[in-house]
């Protein structure tokens, strides 16, 4: 079941609701219809895990994730552009919202990978591979990577789980065109992304993107461009560790919402992950310290104090 909108903005229609984003479409004061050029796209304070959204939400999650979304397309302009048109917006959503072009979506989560963590180790421990990528014997959890590697998965609905696809299945289910181009742009922004990250300390273990297609905007060969869309290098999509304490063979200290699933696969929240029913509440402490964590995040890899 999608989340219903906890936002009501006049001059705006409800146009769908993410785990975490809700997505409002500008209305025409002349025409009365909804712009189908443009988007405003609202980061909410919920926060999601093993494919549940908890009840609990985190404060000021929602404007951390928007402001270093923001911060990270300035890093990476010069690689690919970005859907944001403007960050003037209703005041009962600023600085948690963008006005962005809209665009048609690739249908794939777009993962790079430089370390291995999380579903990727899981499928390296099975296959000796990850997504059909061969990778040598004897790594480890956290291990790095001979070479960044891409990793996609489908786009499941909310409440599902994605699949891991082959390159050979994103070729088939996109293009060859805008399979190779989705693929060198993932591995560029986690390059990038590690690059800054690095004289910050910080290391990018893996990271999701997604992208869409301007088709009003052709490149010099007619064809739609790719742009990068709905967020990037958040604590919500990327892995981030501390470089000072990374050490392979266990797992590492995070900065993303990592430290929510091991909360919740503890004893403490008596939840088990197997039986099919939603995640407890979190508990105040862990909702505090989950916003430290991603405010922490956030100033380490700006350099700015969060406001």
């Amino acid at each position: 079941m999608e989340p219903r909108s906890p936002v009501e903005l006049p001059g705006y229609a409800h146009v769908y609701s993410g785990k975490v984003r809700e997505l409002f479409a500008p209305i025409d004061q002349t025409s009365g219809e909804a712009s189908q050029d443009a988007l405003l796209l609202v980061a909410t304070d919920r926060i999601s895990a093993y494919d549940f959204i908890l009840d609990s939400e985190i404060p000021d999650k929602g404007k951390v994730l928007t402001q270093l979304s923001l911060w990270w397309f300035e890093q990476l302009v010069d690689i690919i552009p970005n859907h944001v048109i403007s960050t003037q917006v209703p005041e009962s959503v600023a600085g948690r919202a963008v006005l962005v072009k809209r665009l048609d979506m690739v249908p794939v989560e777009c993962i790079g990978r430089a370390y291995l963590a999380g579903s990727g180790l899981a499928e390296y421990r099975q296959t000796s591979s990850v997504c059909g990528v061969r990778l040598p014997a004897g790594l480890d959890d956290g291990s790095l990577l001979p070479a960044s590697i891409f990793t996609p998965t489908s786009k499941a609905p909310i409440g599902q789980h994605d699949q891991p696809m082959t390159y050979a299945e994103v070729e088939a289910k996109v293009g060859s065109s805008i399979a190779a181009s989705v693929r060198k742009l993932t591995i560029a922004i986690l390059e990038r992304g590690n690059e800054i990250a690095a004289g910050r300390g910080i290391l990018l273990a893996d990271t999701k993107v997604e992208f869409g297609l301007d088709t009003s905007r052709p490149d010099g060969e007619g064809n739609p461009t790719i742009m990068l869309a709905d967020e990037v290098l958040t604590p919500d999509s990327s892995r981030f560790w501390p470089a000072s304490t990374w050490a392979p063979g266990r797992a590492q200290d995070s900065y993303d919402k990592q430290f929510v699933r091991d909360w919740l696969t503890s004893p403490a929240s008596g939840w088990d992950r197997s039986s099919g029913e939603a995640p407890p509440a979190l508990p105040d402490d862990i909702v505090q310290a989950t916003r430290s964590k991603y405010i922490e995040a956030y100033e380490s890899l700006t350099g700015r104090t969060f406001a």
